[in-house]
C-alpha cells in the first residue's frame, strides 16, 4: 500500500469467504460495441439496470460515451443528456451506481445526481479538471489503464514489457491523486484489457493480476466482458462470448482480482461466485 500505515482499507477488496463483486455495464449508448441501442431509452436502461442489481451486482456502471475501438468523443451535454436521468432513478431506487466517463462535468453532474463512483478509463488523465472533481466529490475513483485514446488504441499497440509499463503507469497516476490529498482507500485500479493491448498483452495481464494486486494493495477491477481478445482465441462473435468471458473473469479473480465489470450480471456472479471459492481453498 502506497498510504500510511493504519488508514482504512477499500471497501471494494475482496473479503474472504465473500464472491467477487460484480460492476453491471449500462451503456445509454447508440454504437458501444456489446449492447449499443439497446439502452438508450430512459425507461429501458433504468429497467435493466434495475435487474442487473437483482441479479447480483453490487454496482451499476451508467456511460453515455462509447470507449469501444475506433470510437469517437462525445460532447459532454449529449453524455450528460444520456446519463443523468438514468443515475437519478436508480439511485432513487436503491442502487450504487457510478459514472463511467472521461469528463470532469459529467463526473461532477453524475456524482451530485447520487453517483458514489467515478470510472475513468483515462486515470483523471483526459480532462485536466477531473482529478480536482475527484477530490472535491471524494467519491471512490477507479483508475484505469489505456494506450493511447479509444479513437487510436488499437492501432498497433505495443510494448517492451506490458506488465512493467502498467505498473509505472499505475505508480505515477497513484503518486498524483494521493498528492492532490485523495485518500488511498478510495482508489481502485483496472488493468484496462482491450484498451491498447494485443491479445498477448490482454493475456499477460490476466495471468498476472496476481503482481498488480501484492504490488498496490488496492482493489483490482477486472473487465473482459465479451472483447475482442476472447473472439480473436476462440472465434466467438460479441453475442457468443459469455463463456469465454467466464473462463477469462474466474481466472483473474483466482489471481486475486476483487471485482468483474461485465454485461450478464447472472452468469458472471455464478463464476465468480466459484472462483472466489477456488482462491479462498487455495490461500
Amino acid at each position: 500500500m502506497l498510504g500510511p500505515k493504519g488508514q482504512k482499507s477499500s471497501a471494494w477488496l475482496r473479503q474472504t469467504g465473500q464472491p467477487a463483486w460484480v460492476m453491471g455495464v449500462l451503456n445509454c449508448t447508440p454504437d458501444s460495441f456489446s449492447d449499443g441501442g439497446e439502452f438508450v431509452d430512459v425507461d429501458v436502461a433504468v429497467q435493466h439496470g434495475l435487474d442487473m442489481w437483482l441479479a447480483g451486482a453490487s454496482i451499476i456502471d451508467v456511460g453515455g460515451e462509447s470507449t469501444r475501438p475506433g470510437a469517437k468523443a462525445v460532447e459532454e451535454d449529449e453524455e450528460l443528456r444520456r446519463i443523468l436521468p438514468v443515475v437519478e432513478a436508480l439511485v432513487a431506487q436503491g442502487c450504487k451506481v457510478s459514472i463511467d466517463t472521461r469528463h470532469a462535468k459529467v463526473m461532477q453532474r453524475a456524482v451530485q445526481a447520487g453517483a458514489c463512483m467515478i470510472n475513468d478509463v483515462s486515470a483523471l488523465l483526459f480532462d485536466d479538471k477531473s482529478l480536482d472533481v475527484a477530490v472535491q466529490t471524494n467519491v471512490d475513483v477507479c483508475l484505469m489503464h489505456m494506450q493511447g485514446t479509444p479513437e487510436n488504441m488499437q492501432i498497433s499497440p505495443a510494448y517492451g514489457d506490458v506488465l512493467s509499463e502498467v505498473k509505472s503507469f499505475f505508480t505515477g497516476c497513484l503518486e498524483r491523486c494521493l498528492r492532490a490529498g485523495m485518500s488511498e482507500s478510495a482508489l481502485l485500479l483496472d488493468p484496462g484489457i482491450g484498451f491498447g493491448k494485443s491479445v498477448e498483452d490482454n493475456l499477460v495481464l490476466i495471468a498476472n493480476i496476481d503482481v498488480l494486486k501484492e504490488y498496490f494493495g488496492l482493489p483490482i477491477l477486472l473487465g473482459v466482458s465479451r472483447k475482442s481478445f476472447i473472439g480473436s482465441l476462440t472465434g466467438a462473435l460479441v453475442d457468443g462470448r459469455e463463456l469465454g468471458t467466464s473462463a477469462a473473469g474466474s481466472i483473474g479473480v483466482f489471481q486475486g482480482a476483487d471485482g468483474v465489470r461485465v454485461h450478464d450480471v447472472a452468469t458472471q456472479y455464478q463464476a465468480c461466485q466459484m472462483a472466489s471459492a477456488l482462491f479462498d481453498a487455495k490461500r
